[in-house]
C-alpha cells in the first residue's frame, strides 16, 4: 500500500485509490503532480482542486494530454483496461483526491 491508499481509499475505491497513488508517487508526490499539471495550462483547474472552494472539473483528455500517453497507457495495460477509460476515471476522481490530499488549500512538499 502506498502512503495515501488510506486517505484515498474511501474516496475513489480501492483500485482507483491504487492508480491515484501511483500517479502521484511517480510525479515525486501531490506537488509534483500539481507541478506537471500547472505546466500543461491546467493551472486554474489544479489551483481549484487545491484551494477550498468547489473543484472545477477536468475532462479525460486533458488529462491524458496533460499526462502523457505512455504514462497512461502503462497504466491502463495494469489494469486492463483502455487509455481513455482510465483517463476517464481519472478525470473523476483526480479533482477529489487532490483536494483531500491538500487539505486548507496547501499543497504538501515532498
Amino acid at each position: 500500500m502506498g502512503m495515501f491508499d488510506g486517505l484515498l481509499g474511501g474516496v475513489v475505491g480501492a483500485e482507483m485509490a491504487t492508480v491515484v497513488n501511483g500517479l502521484i508517487e511517480k510525479h515525486g508526490g501531490v506537488q509534483g503532480i500539481v507541478s506537471q499539471l500547472e505546466s500543461q495550462g491546467l493551472g486554474n483547474t489544479v489551483k481549484s482542486w487545491v484551494g477550498t472552494g468547489a473543484n472545477e472539473p477536468i475532462t479525460g483528455d486533458q488529462l491524458h494530454a496533460a499526462l502523457g500517453s505512455d504514462a497512461m497507457t502503462q497504466l491502463a495495460a495494469k489494469l486492463g483496461i483502455p487509455p481513455e477509460e482510465l483517463s476517464a476515471k481519472l478525470a473523476q476522481v483526480l479533482p477529489g483526491a487532490i483536494d483531500k490530499l491538500t487539505p486548507g488549500g496547501t499543497v504538501p512538499v515532498a
